[in-house]
């Protein structure tokens, strides 16, 4: 089968032609079909198999033979993602695969300033992807609403019940027009997740294309026992020795992504972090870089990973093992993808050993036990000392307490000190008062004091 047999609009099929896409994917062959004909669907899929042409296409089909004015601050197709870089990723593809369609697509998500979004929905868009919460924010402040939405596209459900939107997830529901369709798509399905696709579908086509849990056969899975201490070392070793395009690698926690990093510039070698705690501005930054090959190591989270669509990928290193086993199925989908090979290796500590145990009953793959190397503990007892902090970076909860506290007794020094007569003085001698006219609301020379503080204090 290829798209041509599809029976999608002249201009889709352009458009794949332009980017020489012939054959669908598995996901897409099954998908495309049901979603042409108005039903809602139910798919399950892991990453990388083409989920969002699945829906993209046959959406797109659907705006090019109804043709409609755009609701006035509102949206024809609503897309709700689970991070900001994949939201990114299925705005752009609905650019490409609707190039030649007179169609606007636009983004929804924190990071950014919320006016500038305000002023592009004002006038109506087609399609809006976005995020949950800054999505009712724009609802919340009246700058925005769905009950016109004729598409509502759920992507990573799964991803998004990890991440705490079971919530705003069903607030956004109460707030769709029931007169819709209903795309849901996920990698996995427990229950909790079927419990979830109930509250938005009606009566949908469930479409699998792989087992639940089951990873990419292309992947060759290999694991490391090291204590945690010595993991860096470890580390440098595998980036020596290792013939790598690009790497992933992941860490539990932001902190310890930042701290990966660290340690890499400090051996000289090239590395960004991702998640949550980076302003939008350096996601963008580092994804580019990693993209277009500036960099080769990119340091992620789970949660941040899941907008990370980049080809060439041949090693993905779990610095960290996840301890939920389908994390683990998300993070090596990263490599082996449009029908490369790829290694995944990890990391695995004595407390991260049931992690694994997870895992390999969770896959149903044994992962190949590779031992430390020969000149380990030379290794470590050689390891670079990490690179300081950046100026600007983000801070541990104990560096922002000891800040915070820092700037209180600061400020109370100087509330001390303009309470005492020879301190209200001039420091050039004369002796003359300062005349220090008070504000309308009694701040006067308090608000401008603590204006001050702000601006000499350290970078927030």
């Amino acid at each position: 089968m290829e798209f041509n047999d599809l029976g999608l609009a002249e201009p889709i099929l352009k458009a794949l032609s332009a980017k020489k896409y012939v054959t669908p994917t598995p996901i897409q062959q099954k998908a495309i079909p049901v979603l042409l004909e108005g039903r809602d669907l139910c798919g399950i899929a892991q990453t990388g198999t083409g989920k969002t042409a699945a829906f993209a296409l046959p959406s797109l089909d659907y705006f090019a033979r109804n043709p409609k004015p755009t609701p006035i601050k509102g949206c024809r197709m609503l897309v709700l993602s689970p991070t900001r870089e994949l939201a990114a990723q299925i705005a752009q593809s609905f650019r490409d695969y609707g190039r030649f369609l007179k169609l606007s697509v636009e983004t929804v998500f924190g990071g950014v300033p919320i006016n500038k979004q305000i002023r592009v929905l004002s006038a109506g868009v087609d399609i809006v992807v976005a995020t949950p919460g800054r999505l009712l924010d724009l609802i919340d402040q009246r700058a925005f609403t769905i009950k016109d939405t004729e598409i509502f596209v759920l992507d990573e459900a799964d991803q998004m019940m990890d991440m705490g939107f079971i919530h705003p997830l069903k607030r956004i529901a109460k707030l769709l027009p029931r007169d819709r369709q209903n795309l849901f798509f996920s990698a996995t399905m427990p229950k909790e997740i079927e419990a979830l696709a109930g509250q938005f579908l009606n009566d949908p086509v469930k479409v699998s294309v792989a087992p639940q849990s089951t990873t990419a056969e292309r992947v060759r899975q290999q694991a490391t026992f090291v204590n945690q201490a010595e993991k860096q070392a470890l580390l440098h070793i595998v980036l020596k020795n290792e013939d790598i395009d690009r790497a992933l690698i992941f860490t539990r926690t932001k902190h310890g992504a930042d701290r990966v990093v660290r340690f890499l510039e400090g051996a000289g070698i090239d590395a960004f972090a991702i998640h949550g705690n980076k302003s939008q501005g350096q996601r963008t930054t580092a994804l580019q870089a990693f993209r277009q090959g500036k960099v080769k190591l990119l340091v992620a989270t789970d949660i941040a990973a899941r907008g990370i669509d980049v080809s060439g990928v041949s090693h993905v290193i779990n610095f960290e093992i996840p301890n939920i086993a389908e994390q683990y199925v998300h993070r090596i989908g990263r490599t082996a993808r449009a029908g490369a090979e790829g290694i995944a290796i990890s990391f695995v500590a004595d407390d991260e050993r049931p992690y694994l145990k997870s895992i390999e009953k969770a896959t149903r793959v044994k992962l190949e036990i590779v031992p430390l190397p020969e000149n380990f503990m030379e290794a470590v007892r050689n390891l670079p000392k990490p690179a300081p902090q950046r100026k600007g970076a983000e801070q541990t909860p104990a560096q922002k307490a000891k800040r915070a506290d820092g700037q209180r007794r600061y400020q109370d020094q100087q509330k001390s000190q303009r309470g005492t007569p020879d301190k209200a003085h001039r420091a050039d001698g004369e002796g003359a008062k300062k005349n220090f006219r008070r504000r309308r609301g009694g701040g006067g020379a308090v608000g401008t004091h603590k204006g001050a503080v702000q601006r000499t204090g350290a970078p927030r």
